[in-house]
């Protein structure tokens, strides 16, 4: 089911949402019995507390929403989005002091309360719609929940159905909808092109590695989006523990999430040159696997020695990211379910993300509180460049030790970049537990706090 508002004709209930500390003094102006209700059955209008309000002939008069404080709004997001998914199917609208910022979030959480990856199992979900609160872009949070869909979409899809193959036509159908230009370099063409890496890690899988190509856009400033797309990940030679390999799904995470960027920045036709490249692999074991010890030439010219075949993530960004480089772009952002040292660091809540362009960090870090996105900035710090140079080659794809793993695999990535403006995220992809707004599975990182800040990184 879209995530679209309801029609503005449309008959709606009342949601009244109301602040812990201005409880009482709006339950003076209730009918009586509707006071006594909220009184008897001990409401306080915490965070994701409602109660149905019945009318005289038993219908349903309204609903109220708690809000608690502000204090306790601090501690997550989309809060209407629980009381949402709790009611009776119906048309709704708010009633609401919350203005801006706050109620976009609101909106958009209630969007997405409806999201459920139905692709295996029928499951039911009441439908309940919202008419768009007054002073919000409805139509742009309809595109922004769109792109959440299709990001979550991906990556929910098990690596039987989402392989390299599906990936791929995952992006043609994209650049169809928007009239963008794709294409492919698939199997051994990667060889003839110059793309070593990419060829290695994915050349012994079933379906053939590639690297993905869409433009879109005529004019104004260029943006080039780079996204992991690992289909499944047993970590290859290397092999990964079974604990370790249950989520590996999701490894195309950064793949799926600049897609779900893509789909808004045209639907919203933003005025830029828009260039997505997707590196589609899957990282498996057979006859004919990279091996660790292993030194492989990337498209750069930069040779790397193998010491983990379960760090391949970083070898095929970088002949996407060199590729990327070699023609003018005004910013070049990699997304990608990099490091299990980045969830040790933050969780899997918050995206980090490494550039060293003011700008950039300034727009960022602004748009992530407008949205509610959350992201946290990571140092490229230089004296880790030792670490990652292992002497008989130029870079080591796995330096030993444990410390500073997201860092260093970041400091990998940006010598395939040289001085172009750049930006990384190294971001988890997954919900592990339901949350308002963000069932368990599948989730977009970073895409709407980057939507909201090019604008003014790109001087749109």
């Amino acid at each position: 089911m879209p995530a679209r508002f309801a029609p503005e004709s449309e008959i709606s209930v009342p949601v009244h949402v109301i602040e812990e500390t201005k409880l009482a003094q709006w339950c003076a102006g209730l009918p009586p019995q509707q006071a006594k209700w909220l009184t008897t059955t001990g409401f306080k209008a915490a965070l994701g507390e409602y109660r149905l309000l019945a009318a005289p002939d038993g219908g349903l008069a309204g609903v109220v929403a708690g809000l608690g404080t502000v204090a306790k709004r601090r501690r997550g997001r989309f809060h209407l989005a629980a009381v949402a998914a709790a009611l009776p199917a119906g048309v709704y609208h708010l009633v609401t002091d919350l203005t801006g910022d706050a109620l976009n979030e609101q909106a958009l959480g209630w969007l997405l309360s409806s999201y459920r990856f139905d692709r295996y199992r029928a499951q039911a979900v009441a439908d309940v719609r919202l008419k768009a609160p007054a002073g919000v872009d409805a139509a742009r949070l309809e595109i922004i929940a769109a792109g959440e869909v299709l990001t979550r979409d991906l990556i929910n899809t098990p690596a039987a159905d989402m392989g390299p193959e599906a990936l791929e036509d995952a992006m043609f159908r994209l650049g169809a909808q928007h009239g963008a230009a794709v294409s492919a370099v698939r199997g051994d063409d990667l060889l003839a092109q110059n793309f070593p890496m990419i060829h290695a890690v994915g050349r012994a899988a079933a379906q053939p590695p590639r690297l993905l190509e869409l433009r879109w856009g005529k004019a104004g400033p260029r943006l080039t989006l780079v996204g992991k797309g690992v289909c499944f990940d047993t970590g290859g030679l290397d092999i990964k523990p079974p604990a370790s390999m249950g989520l590996m799904k999701k490894d195309m995470g950064g793949a799926a999430t600049v897609l779900g960027l893509a789909h808004m920045i045209m639907a919203l036709k933003l005025p830029l040159q828009l260039r997505v490249l997707i590196p589609a692999v899957e990282n498996s074991v057979g006859s004919n696997a990279f091996r660790p010890q292993d030194i492989l030439t990337s498209r750069k010219g930069v040779t790397v020695e193998i010491n983990n075949t379960d760090a391949e993530g970083r070898l095929v960004l970088a002949d996407a990211l060199a590729l990327a480089t070699e023609e003018e772009t005004d910013l070049i952002v990699s997304m990608a379910t990099l490091t299990g040292a980045a969830r040790v660091a933050v969780g899997p809540d918050i995206a980090p993300y490494y550039s060293d362009v003011a700008v950039f960090v300034d727009q960022l870090e602004r748009a992530a509180a407008q949205v509610a996105d959350p992201v946290w900035r990571m140092p490229f710090h230089d004296p880790y460049e030792a670490m990652i140079e292992p002497g008989i080659a130029d870079l080591d794809n796995a330096p030993s030790g444990t410390f500073a793993g997201s860092i260093t695999a970041a400091l990998f990535l940006r010598r395939f970049v040289g001085t172009a403006p750049y930006a990384h995220f190294d971001i988890y992809g997954w919900q592990p537990s339901a949350a308002p707004a963000r069932p368990k599975g599948g989730v977009g990182q970073g895409a709407r706090a980057l939507l909201q800040a090019l604008p003014g990184v790109l001087k749109l």
